[in-house]
């Protein structure tokens, strides 16, 4: 690993694990599964730490930036313990209606942005003049 890389893991949490993440992982996670985009999933092995989080405590490692919303559902339901069996496990085939993931682009240029949208491109569409305000008592 090159001293770049060794220092971003030391100080960034948003570009894969972090040292104390990996370290963590290392002693106490158990290996449960991967997902159809690279992320890895664990789940704590001996006591737990603090009860208010379930029985057990799982987290990801994102393959490359954390975001969240490249959680498949199947493995966002285990993480937050709507789920007993994670996906790695069970005999899934998604719906024929179910679309496949896409990236988050909210603050990026490619973002969606509606036609009249002050952030779009062009100009907004005229007023039509159909517009009749509310006036009290009226």
């Amino acid at each position: 690993m090159a001293l770049k890389d060794t220092l971003l893991r030391i100080f960034t949490w948003w570009n894969g694990q972090t040292m104390s993440l990996a370290l963590y992982t290392s002693r106490s996670g158990q290996f449960v599964g991967t997902d159809e985009l690279g992320n890895t999933y664990y789940k704590a092995q001996g006591p737990l730490i603090d009860r208010s989080v379930g029985s057990e405590r799982r987290w990801v490692v994102y393959n490359g930036y954390a975001d969240a919303s490249r959680v498949p559902p199947g493995w966002r339901a285990w993480l937050c313990h709507n789920g007993d069996v994670p996906p790695s496990e069970e005999d899934y085939h998604p719906r024929e209606w179910q679309k496949p993931h896409e990236e988050n682009l909210t603050g990026t240029a490619a973002a969606y942005r509606p036609k009249g949208s002050q952030l779009s491109w062009g100009a907004r569409p005229a007023a039509t003049g159909d517009y009749v305000p509310w006036v009290p008592g009226e």
